[in-house]
């Protein structure tokens, strides 16, 4: 693990109030947490945390996109979680030292803020809108673990190429992914091979389904596709 280190934050007001939005707390206690921590850099493909790894810190992402990642027996890269700004990983529920379940690979540059897990549960313990949020996110997580399972369990794997799209699609307004999703990174999140993610994406584009618009991804027609997650 490498990464460049600002220990001691003076106030930052654009981390200041990303903390004040992850734990839904006053200003002037997200000034508190941030000056207990520190800002960490991390360049693109570093790993910033080990699978069995013991850890005693909460990351929280201020920028930037890192993946969680185990390994089959056959050496495939299954995606557990992403994480992007205002996400956390490491120890959220224990002052001790725990092994981590997964790598944690920067994607793309991460700054990521770190909090020393003692300080987190004195914090928590203090002010119950911190135990509060952490307590949403652990259950957002267990409700995303559970919604992959089922996936994983239920749909073919061109079938969750077909739910992975309808998802990303949804998230936005207009039903248009920016940019366009990458073949390879499609396969990694649904836990298939890049070959597959091309063919069910070819396909879908030549039924009309989707189209590709510059470095775009429109879904023309949501409701069928709906009607292919098989």
């Amino acid at each position: 693990m490498t990464g460049s280190e600002q220990i001691g934050v003076t106030r930052d007001a654009g981390v200041s109030g990303l903390l004040r939005r992850v734990f839904d707390c006053p200003e002037d206690l997200a000034d508190q947490i941030l000056v207990r921590g520190r800002l960490r850099q991390y360049g693109a493909r570093v790993t910033i945390v080990r699978r069995g790894e013991n850890i005693s810190t909460l990351y929280v992402v201020v920028d930037g996109r890192a993946h969680a990642l185990v390994y089959s027996i056959e050496g495939q890269a299954v995606l557990l979680h992403e994480y992007r700004s205002g996400d956390l990983f490491g120890v959220m529920s224990s002052p001790y030292s725990a092994a981590h379940d997964a790598d944690v690979v920067a994607i793309e540059d991460v700054n990521a803020f770190l909090l020393d897990g003692v300080v987190l549960a004195l914090l928590a313990e203090q002010h119950s809108c911190i135990g509060l949020a952490l307590l949403r996110f652990m259950v957002d997580r267990l409700q995303q673990t559970a919604s992959r399972m089922y996936e994983h369990a239920a749909l073919s794997a061109v079938g969750r190429v077909h739910a992975e799209l309808l998802r990303q699609a949804r998230e936005c307004q207009d039903l248009t992914i920016r940019p366009s999703p990458v073949l390879a990174d499609l396969a990694l999140r649904v836990s298939t091979t890049r070959e597959t993610a091309s063919r069910a994406v070819n396909a879908l584009e030549r039924r009309g389904i989707i189209r590709r618009d510059g470095e775009m991804l429109v879904v023309v027609a949501p409701h069928r596709l709906e009607e292919l997650v098989l």
